[in-house]
């Protein structure tokens, strides 16, 4: 079974109803390690080695936060800048991270309708996470599509629980099969 790291970045976790529905779904699961990043860092002062150790002990990671002015929030970019180090996640020599899986998990309080060509947003949620899919590229990890999870604020307490259920499900097949298809 492989191992699954959920980087949690919510600076706002005790208020979103969305992302405590996904979490209760898999925060437990056999072979996940859930790391809250801001309860793990209030202050911002990352252990790089802990991280850097994580990331060597799993195969699959999710960076699972909500979309932040099209982008994550500010503690995830910066675990991304100071623990993706050249010649260890990526350069001549940076080798460490080579054939992981990764794959966003977001939440947006805005529509699908809103996430496209057309919509007041004019891209969609894969055009917005190019830098993440490039980042995974560039430390020879293979970038699976992100798990969405859009228009929070309208969403039913019935229709966030199947999102929940798909998301343990994507973790269950992220574990056993080497391709996967996003419920």
């Amino acid at each position: 079974m492989k191992k699954v790291l959920v980087l949690f970045a919510h600076p706002k976790f005790e208020k979103s109803r969305a992302n405590a529905i996904l979490v209760n779904y898999i925060k437990d699961k056999e072979g996940v390690t859930f790391h809250d990043l801001y309860e793990q860092y209030p202050d911002f002062h990352i252990d790089v080695l802990f991280e850097k150790k994580l990331l060597q002990e799993h195969d699959v990671i999710i960076w699972h936060h909500p979309l932040y002015w099209y982008s994550c929030p500010p503690l995830l970019k910066q675990w991304i800048d100071i623990v993706l180090e050249f010649n260890w996640a990526y350069g001549p020599k940076g080798k460490a991270l080579t054939s992981k899986i990764c794959l966003n998990v977001i939440t947006t309080g805005g529509s699908k309708e809103l996430y496209c060509s057309q919509g007041s947003n004019s891209y969609t949620i894969t055009e917005f996470l190019r830098p993440f899919e490039q980042t995974a590229n560039l430390c020879l990890m293979t970038y699976h599509k992100p798990f969405t999870v859009m228009g929070t604020y309208t969403l039913t307490d019935e229709e966030l629980k199947n999102y929940g259920e798909n998301y343990s499900t994507l973790i269950d097949n992220l574990q056993s099969k080497e391709t996967v298809l996003i419920p």
